[in-house]
């Protein structure tokens, strides 16, 4: 049995794609996922499984949602491992990272398209582009970045979800199974 993260994209935000948190943990559990939680309304979801291809656990995460919700929405799975890495590679100092952002990237991008979009900087926005994370710093706050996620997956050709430092931080603590 494995543990693991699911970080779905874009729902119960303004008021579109709304997800029921408790309906959501009854779909998961009747679909054979073991120890379903969420944590917040986001889109986070922690779970045990015996499948070990997360391609195949995204995909029936993302059907079962199609199928019962209606809407199609992006989902990203990851090893609690995984996510520990991320966490743990942030290149920030401790003050920076506590305030920054893991834009969480569906795979590795190509190194030709890191460099390209590397190029484009902005005063108030510092960010570093490892693996399969972007790691956003913004002065000035989330909302007032001139970065935003379509931007990084139109140029990296990648999905992406973003985290705050605190959500990675209590994912990880409940998932420490």
């Amino acid at each position: 049995m494995r543990n693991y993260i699911a970080l779905l994209r874009g729902i119960n935000v303004g008021g579109h794609r709304k997800v029921s948190m408790q309906e959501l943990r009854t779909l998961l559990s009747k679909s054979g996922l073991e120890n379903v939680q969420t944590y917040i309304q986001s889109g986070n979801i922690l779970f045990q499984s015996h499948i070990d291809d997360k391609t195949a656990l995204e995909n029936k995460i993302q059907n079962l949602i199609l199928t019962h919700f209606g809407f199609e929405v992006p989902v990203l799975v990851l090893l609690r491992s995984e996510l520990e890495i991320i966490f743990n590679n942030c290149p920030f100092s401790d003050d920076k990272k506590e305030s920054s952002y893991f834009v969480i990237l569906s795979n590795i991008p190509n190194k030709n398209l890191i460099k390209t979009t590397s190029e484009k900087t902005y005063p108030d926005d510092d960010y570093k582009i490892l693996n399969n994370c972007i790691y956003l710093f913004c002065s000035k706050g989330y909302g007032k970045s001139k970065f935003n996620l379509n931007y990084f997956e139109k140029k990296l050709d990648v999905n992406a979800t973003a985290r705050n430092c605190k959500t990675i931080v209590k994912l990880l603590s409940l998932s420490n199974i």
